[in-house]
């Protein structure tokens, strides 16, 4: 008997969650899982004060690599499990600054071609507020394990 997309999805969100807890910059930012289904993440961050830059409010660098993050996640829920995805592209718009708080960004898959993913993500504040925006590309498939020297 086949399994549930539902139950595929939960399986994934676990395994996801997992490799949250295990991923340097997941770790050191706080990251943290709050929704997973298949093309569509959203991760969460409790502000504090190793996210802010000299001016007090959240740097720029680490709402990228949230929404960045995001959108490698979704990604990964868009395809067979196992694919690996790394980022080819990302362009992103910081629309209000963040003091404090909790940052949600919710990544979803636009496009899933055979090697190429675009996904949108906006990062909202706690107040639902928009205060990011950020289209990204990824890779889909298989790395090579060695490289050839040239």
């Amino acid at each position: 008997m086949s399994r549930s997309r539902k139950a595929i999805e939960h399986l994934a969100a676990d395994e996801l969650r997992e490799r949250l807890e295990t991923s340097n910059t997941a770790k050191q930012f706080g990251f943290v899982l709050g929704e997973a289904e298949a093309g569509r993440v959203v991760l969460r961050m409790h502000v504090d004060e190793r996210h802010k830059q000299v001016h007090g409010v959240v740097h720029g660098g680490v709402i990228a690599a949230l929404a960045d993050t995001a959108g490698g996640l979704a990604t990964y829920m868009a395809c067979a499990r196992g694919t690996r995805v790394a980022t080819i592209e990302m362009k992103i718009n910081y629309l209000e600054s963040v003091e404090g708080g909790v940052l949600d960004a919710e990544a979803r898959v636009v496009r899933l071609g055979a090697h190429v993913g675009v996904v949108d993500c906006d990062v909202r504040d706690e107040s639902r507020r928009l205060v990011a925006k950020a289209l990204m590309t990824f890779f889909v498939g298989p790395f090579n394990r060695k490289r050839k020297a040239r």
